[in-house]
């Protein structure tokens, strides 16, 4: 059995600093999470995408913003269980939790964060003829590897930040670029939008707004992508790779049956401290909501800040928090 002051579930970006913030206060964690490796969703579906709105980093990649936050929490040696899912929490007479892995692994902490992201998810699928057909080689609903496209000819599908990130960063890999958007408006951010346009301007990609996907064909291998634009005409993309990103589709799983109050696949939170319906239970990151919730990293982050304080007093009931800026008190590890 692995004891621990505090488990954190999730070893996502929001987890791993919410490592950082308990180590701070003396606190131990041990993180688990059903992916085989640390990043969560920025290391197994973008670990290549660059994020530009971390204090600091006028643009950083996913994974190499997971590498800074591992050695970020290294003076505070936390340990990891990874590739196994979290089944079962139970409540022990002392107050504490006793948390059941789905390969046998038990953990008793004190606390639990809950930093899963969106929970188990899986991507959105259009609803197009003969997609299943092509899935296994020529439909990517991630971009693991963006080098994979290079000189390609690909269709991208979507109008959210990942459809135009991914458009800007294989605008200059693939031999082809064609974004196809249902709306003649995008949902992501302006800045994005904009380079987006100028690449379409500039005649580095080619964009089509209003289009409906119909079908994927090829004999074999996939050929082109068929469309219907706004004057119901049939439009024939060459393609050798399709790419829809429509995003993820949020499946709690079985935090679910924690005894948790849930709201539409979301725990929702005390924002004084993101506690809760149950005491001892925290949940910071995208799998929590309250009023004016935002899905961003640096929000997850101030989120961690705060349940940390808070955790403090569970693990250490008799101690009064005394709390210093990391400039004046240092890092101390354990």
């Amino acid at each position: 059995m692995i004891t621990t002051d505090i488990c954190v579930i999730g070893a996502g970006p929001v987890g791993l600093f919410a490592v950082f913030q308990a180590g701070l206060l003396k606190m131990r964690c041990h993180v688990i999470d059903v992916l085989p490796q640390v990043g969560g969703q920025l290391s197994e579906i973008y670990p290549h995408k660059p994020i530009y709105d971390i204090p600091g980093y006028p643009t950083i990649k996913a994974q190499e913003l997971i590498d800074n936050q591992m050695e970020q929490i290294a003076p505070f040696a936390p340990t990891f269980t990874l590739g196994e899912r979290v089944e079962q929490v139970n409540r022990q007479p002392d107050g504490s939790f006793l948390i059941s892995g789905s390969a046998g692994t038990t953990i008793r902490a004190n606390v639990i964060v809950i930093a899963g992201g969106l929970g188990c998810f899986e991507p959105r699928k259009p609803e197009l003829k003969n997609l299943s057909q092509f899935e296994n080689n020529y439909v990517h609903y991630m971009v693991r590897t963006p080098e994979h496209f290079r000189s390609k000819e690909i269709v991208i599908a979507g109008g959210g930040d990942s459809a135009l990130d991914w458009t800007i960063h294989l605008a200059g890999i693939a031999k082809k670029v064609t974004l196809v958007h249902r709306s003649d408006t995008f949902r992501g951010a302006p800045d994005s939008v904009e380079k987006v346009y100028k690449l379409a301007t500039d005649g580095k990609i080619t964009l089509l707004l209003s289009h409906q996907l119909h079908s994927l064909e090829g004999n074999g291998h996939l050929d082109h992508v068929r469309a219907v634009n706004k004057q119901k005409e049939d439009v024939q993309i060459p393609a050798e790779y399709f790419i829809p990103l429509y995003g993820l589709s949020p499946k709690l799983g079985p935090i679910a049956s924690w005894g948790l109050n849930i709201d539409k696949n979301a725990i929702p939170v005390n924002t004084f401290d993101y506690s809760t319906s149950i005491e001892g239970i925290y949940a910071i990151g995208d799998i929590n909501t309250y009023p004016g919730k935002l899905k961003l990293i640096l929000c997850g982050y101030h989120e961690a800040a705060l349940m940390a304080q808070s955790a403090f007093k569970q693990v250490y009931p008799a101690q009064k928090l005394s709390f210093k800026y990391t400039t004046v008190n240092g890092i101390n590890s354990f």
